[in-house]
């Protein structure tokens, strides 16, 4: 818990990124410095960081074996409020660009509360999207202004930053129910 206090803003932060390439300035990711902080959010960051060095395999879910950025999303969430996650249909790599509709959203929806990109705060869950037009395929959760933690094609689970490029294929964010109190 010291370890994730530390990470954590003192303060309301409003972070925008500047695209040296493009000139874009990519959608913001603030983080509230709400005075519970979110317990919660503490308590998803650890379960959460606890999943680092799992292997990317794709439609996995299983700590230290491997998972993919659902699988990873599902686990934590599975592991506040049991087996309630929504088990997906299987899925293909391509699976957003082939169905056209906003997939991972919707299911989103289903489980936790959608919140505006400029209300994150650490613990919450963002999804992007890799292009303007497509759907969102890939979520992560939110550390701090700068940083979360995902499952990526290629690599293991891994706290990374969240830089320009990310910053501009932000999408959606959402937050998890009230956590069950025996956390």
């Amino acid at each position: 818990d010291e370890v994730v206090a530390q990470s954590l803003p003192e303060s309301s932060i409003l972070r925008r990124a500047q695209d040296e390439d493009s000139g874009v300035t990519p959608a913001p990711i603030a983080l509230c410095d709400c005075p519970a902080m979110n317990r919660d959010g503490e308590r998803i960051i650890a379960v959460a960081r606890s999943w680092i060095g799992t292997p990317y395999l794709h439609q996995a879910s299983l700590k230290g074996v491997g998972c993919d950025c659902l699988g990873l999303l599902r686990g934590v969430f599975d592991e506040f409020y049991g087996e309630a996650s929504e088990r997906p249909p299987h899925y293909t790599a391509d699976w957003a660009e082939a169905s056209g509709h906003e997939a991972m959203a919707e299911a989103a929806r289903r489980h936790l509360a959608e919140i505006s990109i400029d209300e994150v705060r650490a613990g919450d869950v963002v999804l992007f999207r890799w292009r303007d037009w497509l759907p969102a395929k890939h979520c992560a959760i939110a550390v701090t202004p700068d940083s979360m933690i995902h499952a990526h094609d290629g690599a293991a689970v891994a706290e990374v930053s969240i830089g320009p490029w990310w910053r501009r294929h932000l999408a959606y964010a959402f937050r998890f129910p009230p956590l069950p109190q025996r956390f």
